[in-house]
C-alpha cells in the first residue's frame, strides 16, 4: 500500500481521564463514577493489527532497487533482494521520504535518523556481502570527499571520469579500473561488480589502511576470573573454567574449515593478579603474581598469549587447577580497574588487538585504581540529583576506555552481583569499547547455568571486528549529527569501535545543512574500516538513496515508527545522565505530541476538534512511546535497583530496531492451541486479554514467560508439565518437562525459535496466575497502568488528544 492515500482514522472522542500531574507516581485510584464513558481499547490502534496486516500484505521479497521505499515490518519474516540500497538488517531509516528543507524538518519534528547494524547475520537464503579485491591499488574513491565507488556514482566521458553522487566533484578513473559505457551511460560490467549494483559489499584494504602502515596481527582473546570467595562460593569459577576447556575450539574463524588464528590469555585476581604461563613447551602451568596493583605490568612476555593447539595441553591443566587452588579462598575484596589495565598492557605487548572476557562479582572496594564505593540513594529519584548515579562515579574508567579503543581492546564483562556493584561505573569501559554487558543478579550455578553458558558461548563463536572505524557520509544538504551506541568518539565524526560484533546496532541522527531536491533524493553510505578475526583489515561498505519531499504529507506517508522508537528511547536514554528523569519525558511527550499536531494541521482533512487523527504509519506512536516512558530506566518501580536501571540503559543503547522493537512492546501468544508450521497471532499487552482458562508465552528479548492461568483443562496440563492439577505445578521450574506428545514437542520448539531470534538467552520463567511472580509478568504488560504510576494506553492517548489540542488552539 505504498503511497496510497490515507484516510483518517475514526473518532476518539472523551476528556483525558488519567491524573493531572501525568507521569508522577499515581494517588490511589478513586471509584469512578459508573457514568464515566471509558474509551473502548478495542476501538484505539492495535500493534496486533498493524503487525498482522503487515504480514498478509508482504508475499513477495523485499527488493531494494526502489529509492525510498519503506522496508515491510520487523515484525514480518521476509526475504530481502540487494538491488543498489543496503538491506534493512543493515539499515533502517526513520523516514524514506526526508524532507526538502530544514524548516520543514522542525515544523514536522520527526526525528531523521537511521539505525546501522554493519556486521548483521543474514538468514541462511540470503548471500552475504561480496569480498571485493583491487588489489595494490586498493578501493577507488572520490577525490575530495573520500567516499567509496558505490551504485551513485556516474561515469561521463566515455568512462574515464566519474562524478560523485554525495559532493559532485569529479574523478579520474585509475587506469586498470577502467571499462566502457554501454548506450545508457552505464559501464558494461556493472552487473559484474558488486560495488556498482549492490547497496552493501566489503573491500579488501591496502596496508595504507592498516595502524602504522603495517598488517595487523591476528586479535587475541584473553579471559580474567574474579576467584574472590563470591565467585567461588556461587560457583562460577568452576563453571567457567570447565566451560573455556570445550570453548576454546570454537573461536571466530573465517573459514569453519581451518584452525581460528586468535591466541588467548588466563589471568585469575582478587586483590592481586595472577598471570599464567602456558607456553606449549612448559610441563605443568606457571602462576606469576603482581601484588603491586598501583602500577600494573605484564610479567611475562612469552608464553602468556598462545595458540590454543599448541598449549592445549597446559591450558588443560590450568583449567583444571583454578577452582582447586581458589577453593578454600577468604578473600572477599577485588579490585576491577587494574584487571583491565593488565589486559590492556598484555595486547599492546603482543602488539595486537583483542577482546578481554572478564568475570566479576562484587564492587571493587580493595585499595586500587578505579576504588569504588556504594552510593546506590533510593531517597535521589525523581530528585535533580538522580541523574549523578547514572554518570561514572570516578573519571578513571574514561581515560582507562581511551587507552583500550587506541589499542582495539574490546572489553565484554560478565557480572555476577549479589548486591550493589556500580554498573554505572564498571560498564564505561565495556560500552566505550564497543564490548557488552551481561549481568547475573544472584547467580547460582542449578538455574542461572545454562543462560551463562549460552550467552558466553555465543559471545565467544560471534562474528566480530577489531580496531574498527565507522564513518557516515551523507550527499550535500544534510549530514551525521550525532551518534548512540557503544563506541568512542575523538573527533565529531569518527566512531572508534575497539571491537564490533554482529549484535551492535548505531542509530545516526541527521540534520539540514542546505537544500535537497526531489530530484536527486539523498543519500548516505557508511563505511566501516575494521580488522577480521583472521587477521585481516577490511572495508564494509552501505549505501542507501532514500527520497526527498516538498509536502509534509509525503513525510508522513512514509516513515517508519518503530524506528523512530529506537531513535527517542536511545535519545531519553541518554538524557537521564544529564536531565531529571521527569524532564526527560516531557521532552518525549512533547516531541511526540508536536510531530502530531503537525500532521492534523496540515495533512489531515478538516473534522472535530474531538477527532484524534493519526498518521496512517505513526498510528501506532502514542501506544510505544508510552512503553519507553514506563520503562524501568524512566520510571522506576520501587523494586527497581541503580543497577538494573543502568544496565538496561547500556543495553538498549546499542539494540537494533527488531530488539528495541520486542523490548518495550514484548510478544504475547496463547499457547492453548497449537499448530505445527504457524504460530498463534499474538495478543495486546493487556490483563484484560488474559483468561484463566489459558497459558500463555511471553517473550521480552531478555525474558520468557509462561503465564498459566488458574483454570487451565487437565488435558492441557498433563500436556505440557506432565500432572493434571494446577498446584502441582513447580513454579521454580527454568525448563518444560520433555514429554512425548504433539503439544509439547510444538510449545518447546517455539521457546527454541524465539531463543534463536534473540542475542541473548532468555531463561523461562513459569508464572501461575495469584502467584508472588505474576508481579513480574504484569510489569510487561505494557498497556495497562504501570505500578510505577505509568499510564496505560488509553489514559496515554487520552492525554496525548489534549496536548495534540492545546498545541493546535
Amino acid at each position: 500500500a505504498f503511497g496510497q492515500v490515507r484516510t483518517p482514522q475514526p473518532g476518539y472522542a472523551g476528556p483525558y481521564p488519567g491524573q493531572p500531574n501525568y507521569g508522577a507516581p499515581a494517588p490511589a485510584p478513586a471509584p469512578a463514577p459508573a457514568a464515566q464513558k471509558r474509551l473502548d481499547p478495542d476501538t484505539i490502534p492495535s500493534p496486533i493489527q498493524v503487525i498482522e496486516d503487515d504480514k498478509a500484505k508482504t508475499t513477495e521479497p523485499f527488493t531494494t532497487g526502489v529509492r525510498g521505499q519503506a522496508p515491510p515490518l520487523v515484525t514480518t519474516t521476509f526475504q530481502v533482494k540487494d538491488q543498489g540500497n543496503a538491506s534493512p538488517r543493515f539499515v533502517r531509516c526513520t523516514a524514506y521520504n526526508m524532507p526538502c528543507t530544514s524548516d520543514m524538518a522542525k515544523q514536522s519534528q520527526v526525528p531523521l535518523a537511521a539505525v546501522i547494524k554493519p556486521l548483521a547475520t543474514l538468514p541462511p537464503d540470503e548471500t552475504p556481502p561480496y569480498v571485493v579485491d583491487h588489489g595494490e591499488v586498493g578501493p577507488v574513491r572520490c577525490n575530495r570527499c573520500k567516499a567509496y565507488m558505490c551504485p551513485y556514482m556516474q561515469f561521463i566521458e566515455g568512462g574515464r571520469r566519474f562524478q560523485c553522487g554525495f559532493c559532485s566533484c569529479v574523478t579520474e578513473v585509475p587506469p586498470q579500473y577502467f571499462q566502457h559505457l554501454d548506450h545508457t551511460g552505464k559501464r558494461v560490467d556493472c552487473y559484474d561488480r558488486p560495488e556498482l549494483s549492490l547497496g552493501t559489499y566489503e573491500f579488501l584494504a591496502t596496508v595504507d589502511y592498516c595502524k602504522n602502515n603495517k598488517v595487523p596481527e591476528p586479535p587475541a582473546f584473553i579471559f580474567l576470573i574474579d576467584v574472590s570467595y563470591n565467585a567461588v562460593k556461587s560457583g562460577m569459577v568452576n563453571i567457567v573454567c570447565n566451560e573455556l576447556k570445550s570453548l576454546l575450539d570454537l573461536l571466530p574463524r573465517e573459514n569453519p574449515e581451518m584452525d581460528s588464528v586468535v591466541r588467548v590469555g588466563f589471568v585469575t585476581y582478587n586483590k592481586v593478579l595472577h598471570f599464567y604461563n602456558v607456553k606449549s613447551t612448559l610441563a605443568q602451568p606457571q602462576m606469576l603474581v603482581v601484588s603491586d596493583v598501583s602500577d600494573m605490568f605484564v610479567p611475562l612476555l612469552d608464553g602468556f598469549l598462545v595458540n590454543v593447539n599448541e598449549s592445549r595441553q597446559v591450558i588443560e591443566s590450568l583449567l583444571e587447577q583454578i577452582p582447586e587452588m581458589f577453593a578454600d579462598t577468604r578473600e572477599t575484596e577485588t579490585v576491577f580497574g587494574p584487571v583491565i589495565q593488565a589486559g590492556l598492557e598484555a595486547l599492546k605487548a603482543a602488539d595486537c588487538a583483542g577482546k578481554l572476557f572478564v568475570f566479576h562479582t562484587s564492587l571493587p572496594i580493595a585499595e586500587a585504581p578505579g576504588k569504588l564505593k556504594n552510593r546506590e540513594d533510593k531517597k535521589l529519584i525523581g530528585t535533580d540529583k538522580e541523574k549523578t548515579q547514572f554518570q561514572p562515579q570516578v573519571g578513571f574508567y574514561n581515560n582507562l576506555a581511551k587507552e583500550c579503543v587506541a589499542q582495539g581492546c574490546c572489553v565484554d564483562l560478565f557480572l555476577f552481583p549479589n548486591q550493589y556493584v556500580d554498573v554505572a561505573t564498571l560498564g564505561v569501559v565495556p560500552v566505550s569499547t564497543g564490548g557488552s554487558v551481561y549481568k547475573y543478579t544472584y547467580f547460582q550455578a542449578q538455574t542461572d547455568q545454562e543462560r551463562f553458558l549460552k550467552d558466553l558461548r555465543r559471545d565467544v563463536q560471534k562474528q566480530v571486528g577489531f580496531d574498527a572505524v565507522m564513518r557516515v557520509r551523507t550527499s550535500t544538504g544534510i549530514r551525521a549529527t550525532d551518534f548512540f551506541g557503544s563506541f568512542f568518539m575523538n573527533n565529531t565524526t569518527d566512531v572508534e569501535l575497539a571491537g564490533l560484533d554482529c549484535d551492535k546496532a548505531i542509530t545516526v541522527e541527521f540534520k539540514h545543512d542546505d537544500k535537497l531536491s526531489e530530484e536527486t533524493g539523498a543519500l548516505m553510505q557508511c563505511a566501516v574500516l575494521y580488522t577480521s578475526c583472521s587477521g585481516q583489515r577490511r572495508l564494509r561498505v552501505h549505501n542507501m538513496a532514500v527520497n526527498c519531499c516538498s509536502q509534509l504529507a509525503d513525510l508522513y506517508r512514509n516513515c517508519e515508527t518503530d524506528t523512530i522508537i529506537n531513535y527517542f528511547a536511545k535519545y531519553a536514554f541518554r538524557g537521564v545522565a544529564n536531565n531529571p528523569t521527569k524532564a526527560v519525558r516531557d521532552t518525549l511527550v512533547n516531541q511526540c505530541a508536536q510531530i502530531l499536531a503537525c500532521y492534523r494541521k496540515n495533512c489531515a482533512s478538516p473534522s472535530s476538534a474531538g477527532q484524534l487523527i493519526l498518521p496512517e504509519c505513526m498510528k501506532l506512536l502514542p501506544v510505544y512511546l508510552n512503553c519507553v516512558m514506563k520503562s524501568d530506566v524512566l520510571l522506576p518501580g520501587a523494586d527497581v535497583s541503580l543497577d538494573d536501571r543502568a544496565y538496561l540503559r547500556q543495553l538498549i543503547g546499542c539494540m537494533d530496531v527488531t530488539d528495541t522493537h520486542v523490548f518495550f512492546y514484548p510478544r504475547l501468544l496463547p499457547v492453548m492451541k497449537l499448530e505445527s508450521g504457524s504460530l498463534p497471532v499474538a495478543l495486546r499487552d493487556s490483563e484484560e486479554r488474559l483468561s484463566k482458562g489459558g497459558i500463555y508465552l511471553m517473550e521480552t528479548g531478555l525474558h520468557l514467560f509462561l503465564w498459566v492461568g488458574a483454570s487451565v483443562q487437565q488435558e492441557l496440563l498433563l500436556n505440557i508439565f506432565g500432572t493434571p492439577s494446577f498446584s502441582q505445578i513447580d513454579p521454580n521450574m527454568i525448563s518444560l518437562p520433555v514429554l512425548d506428545n504433539p503439544f509439547s514437542q510444538r510449545l518447546r520448539e517455539i521457546i527454541d525459535s524465539f531463543r534463536a531470534q534473540r542475542s541473548r538467552y532468555m531463561k523461562l520463567m513459569v508464572v501461575k496466575q495469584e502467584d508472588r511472580t505474576e508481579l513480574i509478568f504484569k510489569h510487561f504488560l505494557v498497556e495497562d497502568k504501570s505500578a510505577s504510576g505509568g499510564a496505560s494506553y488509553v489514559d496515554f492517548l487520552c492525554h496525548m488528544h489534549k496536548e495534540i489540542r492545546q498545541l493546535l488552539s
